[in-house]
């Protein structure tokens, strides 16, 4: 089998692998094309290329997690002799929205640890090969995640935040599948009279017709707080034109209301 065949048999895996870590089946996908670049430019040839995928794939993940954009991760120094833990790795489902919300609090090198250590097997020299570290940093690395993971935070306002903010990142990056884990099945989309003479749609009900409207779309919304809740708003030249009002309950969005009243957009202030 030569490395075409082997790496498009591994590539599943790998796919699965990346949406676990970073939550977004689309930048999975990239990364694990990047992975591929990164074999046919190299004349090693590894001892297991299960493995040296393995590693390359989650490296790259991981310059992901600490940029968080679309910008290719730079070369990436790969061992010679990488453990091989690939066989062990199966397809996890993609991470479910309440623990994606738990998993953007960890740094980079713990979200890895926490997901290559409890949904894939891996142990921790292997951990920490990939993550360039001891394994008895790994470990750590590992428990302090999953200790934040089981325990919510006493901060409703914060996860009400995240889940904002990852709605609208979804929807400023097309990824239609996020839009949908984030929205309640019931959401909606209502809005004031002014919202609706600027030019906003009076009503839209279900998930499906709300994630629609959103895929790719807010490209000028920006963050925002109202009455101490977190929003985004549409800016234009500088200035608040159009409020997205959010009710978010157990971590999903059940409404968003578009609202454009003066008095309203006065108490808007940037975060």
């Amino acid at each position: 089998m030569d490395r075409t065949e082997s790496f498009e048999a591994e590539r599943p895996r790998l796919v699965g692998l990346a949406t676990r870590v970073l939550a977004d089946h689309a930048e999975a996908e990239d990364v694990v094309q990047q992975a591929w670049l990164r074999l046919t430019g190299t004349d090693t040839d590894p001892e297991s290329l299960p493995a040296w995928l393995t590693t390359v794939t989650t490296r790259l993940c991981l310059d992901r997690l600490r940029s968080r954009t679309p910008v290719p991760a730079a070369e990436i120094e790969v061992p010679d002799v990488a453990p091989d833990v690939a066989e062990e790795v199966a397809l996890a489902d993609t991470v479910g929205v309440a623990l994606q919300v738990v998993l953007d609090r960890l740094s980079p090198q713990e979200r890895v640890a926490f997901v290559l250590h409890d949904s894939f097997g891996f142990d921790f020299p292997a951990i920490a090969g990939v993550l360039d570290t001891t394994p008895v940093a790994a470990r750590k690395l590992a428990s302090r995640a999953r200790a934040k993971v089981r325990q919510p935070s006493p901060d409703d306002e914060l996860a009400d935040r995240e889940v904002v903010d990852a709605f609208m990142a979804a929807a400023r990056h097309g990824e239609f599948d996020r839009l949908m884990r984030l929205l309640a099945p019931d959401a909606a989309v209502t809005a004031d009279d002014a919202a609706i003479r600027a030019g906003t749609p009076a009503r839209i009900d279900g998930a499906h017709a709300v994630a629609t409207f959103f895929d790719g779309s807010a490209q000028s919304a920006l963050a925002v707080s109202v009455d101490d809740r977190p929003a985004a708003a549409w800016f234009l030249r500088g200035e608040a034109k159009v409020l997205f009002d959010f009710t978010v309950v157990d971590g999903l969005v059940e409404r968003i209301t578009f609202r454009a009243e003066p008095e309203v957009l006065a108490r808007v202030t940037r975060r």
